[in-house]
């Protein structure tokens, strides 16, 4: 009887998870609501009861189930394995198998339960990133609680009566730096006004992982993979918007940089920070918005220019993968030098200046005989026309990437300056296969090879568009093949 009640608690406290639960999102919205900004009128208010969930891509939802008056969840801490591109997996930290962690949605008003797991190898904390909350709830460790050991479990409990998007995480620092995050989503008692159509989280992280190397090194302060949502483009998932919609946007941010995240095609106003919503009397409009370490940011748009826009960090270095130091024509050769010996590592030169050739830049990191790789590594191809032979994903032409003769002029090679440290731009490195998914349905042919780091579409379709990927998604989760004779599927652009 014990297992039927406890099966029974957790179904219908899971589906209370969902967005048909009338506790989750808060009271009925009002239609109708206006803005006083000529520029970011709603075209059109469409009829709705309840507050949108806030969607993640990428990233899963945290289920809860409910004891008594109190929701509650679960998260483990623990070491996950996280494909951040295809074929590059990496050993990160994380929650619940997922690097950021999943996505918690709560109302405001709430009182939750949250039961925090301690699986990695040594002690941690959970901070609760702007709450309001007592401060034995904090998470701070030394200070509000003792770090919960290896193996170790914590119960936080509190009444939440903020609203805004907000985020937990570790508060180990080198913990987050190998990815302990996750979107803590507060809704508001009364729906904020205007409403909206759409609302999405995306989650900047950055990394600093060399060539053949699987773990991050949490010291190091030269990131080369940038990802939204735990993915580096291509492979990041388009946002999918139809055309008209109201979008609010949440950008959270808890690295090392502050990411000026561009959109194109549209101008957003900003209706929220990490503190909750803004008065409307602040909003401005822009394109690009600077969020800060430890910050989040809502920007809102009716999505009102038909097209797939890109939304990425503008910093240059922030749209690359796999970046490491080298430039110029060293990196177009067989057998390029791996590593230095102890004292050129640290500066002290044995010959030449610090300029001449044979003082350039090396792969390694490391000093002495050890540094020196047993294979070569680059980032670029090796000759025009050849496959890349990058032994850091292997096969990855057999497996979509379309490698073909780079578009580059005959004496390339002689310009002082090319290629640049991540020639990785253009179609020879187009992989749409690799990342073929239903909200890629329709982009130009080619279009992966331009996509890297913390970039993805915002795409702001047609109906016809935005239902036919609706319907490809639907087969997708039911685990049912999709039909690949479909007009259209070979990705044409209209």
């Amino acid at each position: 009887m014990k297992n039927r009640r406890d099966f029974l608690r957790n179904t219908f406290g899971v589906g209370a998870g969902l967005a048909a639960a009338p506790r989750l999102f808060g009271v009925p919205q009002e239609s109708g609501a206006g803005i006083d900004m000529k520029h970011m009128g709603h075209p059109a208010q469409r009829s709705s009861s309840r507050i949108v969930s806030v969607e993640t891509p990428d990233v899963p939802q945290l289920e809860w189930r409910m004891d008594g008056d109190v929701k509650e969840f679960h998260l483990t801490a623990e070491p996950v394995k996280q494909e951040i591109f295809p074929g590059r997996i990496v050993d990160l930290w994380g929650y619940n198998g997922s690097a950021p962690g999943p996505t918690i949605q709560v109302n405001q008003g709430d009182r939750v339960r949250i039961i925090v797991d301690n699986h990695l190898p040594e002690a941690t904390s959970m901070h609760w990133h702007g709450f309001e909350i007592p401060t034995e709830m904090d998470g701070a460790p030394g200070s509000s609680q003792d770090p919960i050991p290896p193996g170790g479990r914590f119960v936080y409990e509190f009444t939440l009566h903020q609203e805004g998007t907000y985020f937990y995480h570790s508060h180990m620092a080198m913990q987050e730096m190998m990815g302990m995050i996750g979107a803590f989503i507060m809704h508001p008692e009364e729906p904020y006004k205007p409403r909206t159509d759409k609302d999405f989280a995306i989650i900047m992280q950055e990394y600093a992982i060399l060539p053949n190397i699987k773990v991050p090194n949490s010291m190091n302060m030269e990131f080369n993979w940038l990802t939204f949502n735990g993915k580096a483009g291509p492979a990041t998932t388009p946002l999918i918007v139809r055309h008209g919609e109201r979008v609010r946007i949440r950008l959270i941010n808890l690295g090392m940089d502050h990411h000026p995240i561009h959109l194109h095609g549209h101008q957003f106003v900003i209706t929220g920070t990490e503190g909750g919503r803004q008065p409307q009397s602040t909003w401005g409009p822009g394109n690009t918005v600077l969020v800060g370490v430890a910050q989040s940011r809502d920007v809102e748009f009716v999505a009102k220019n038909p097209g797939d826009w890109m939304l990425h960090c503008h910093l240059p270095h922030h749209m690359m993968n796999q970046m490491s130091s080298m430039v110029g024509p060293m990196s177009r050769r067989n057998g390029v030098p791996a590593g230095l010996d102890m004292e050129r590592g640290m500066g002290m030169l044995r010959q030449g200046s610090a300029t001449s050739e044979e003082n350039g830049p090396s792969l390694g990191r490391g000093l002495g005989v050890g540094s020196t790789a047993e294979q070569t590594v680059s980032n670029s191809p090796l000759k025009a026309g050849s496959p890349m032979k990058n032994q850091d994903m292997p096969d990855m032409q057999q497996h979509g990437m379309q490698m073909g003769k780079p578009d580059v002029s005959k004496d390339a090679n002689s310009v002082p300056g090319f290629p640049q440290d991540a020639f990785m731009e253009g179609p020879m490195m187009a992989m749409d296969q690799m990342v073929d998914k239903p909200e890629n349905f329709g982009l130009r042919p080619g279009w992966s090879g331009f996509m890297a780091g913390m970039m993805t579409f915002v795409r702001v379709l047609p109906p016809d568009k935005y239902d036919h990927i609706m319907e490809l998604r639907k087969k997708q989760e039911g685990n049912k093949p999709m039909k690949m004779d479909m007009p259209g599927m070979e990705h044409k652009h209209e």
